[in-house]
């Protein structure tokens, strides 16, 4: 069996999407992984089960990924030059979720 570790990260939510955690923007996660370098999927399944103390998890997730309308940052850089979901963590990463969406 793997044995299990964890990697330190800083995660920020802004644009509103901190109201579904909590109402805190930013978050120090110690990310359990038994995987060698575990991803950004991985993150997002991570928070949607273990930081998201709101319901609405289709505010944040959609067909098992962020929802369009969310920027995604990985050490300020849009996820899509890094790989989306496939980017593979590294310890003191931060990741920021933006939200563009406005109700109205």
């Amino acid at each position: 069996m793997a044995e299990s570790t964890s990697i330190p990260l800083t995660i920020e939510f802004t644009g509103g999407l901190e109201l579904l955690f909590s109402n805190q923007r930013k978050h120090k996660v110690d990310l359990p992984s038994s995987k060698q370098s575990p991803n950004v999927a991985d993150l997002i399944t991570y928070l949607c089960d273990n930081l998201m103390k709101d319901p609405r998890k289709d505010m944040f997730v959609l067909d098992g990924t962020v929802r369009p309308g969310i920027l995604v940052l990985i050490n300020d850089a849009d996820w899509e030059l890094e790989g989306q979901e496939t980017y593979q963590l590294q310890p003191r990463d931060e990741i920021v979720f933006v939200s563009t969406l406005h109700g109205g």
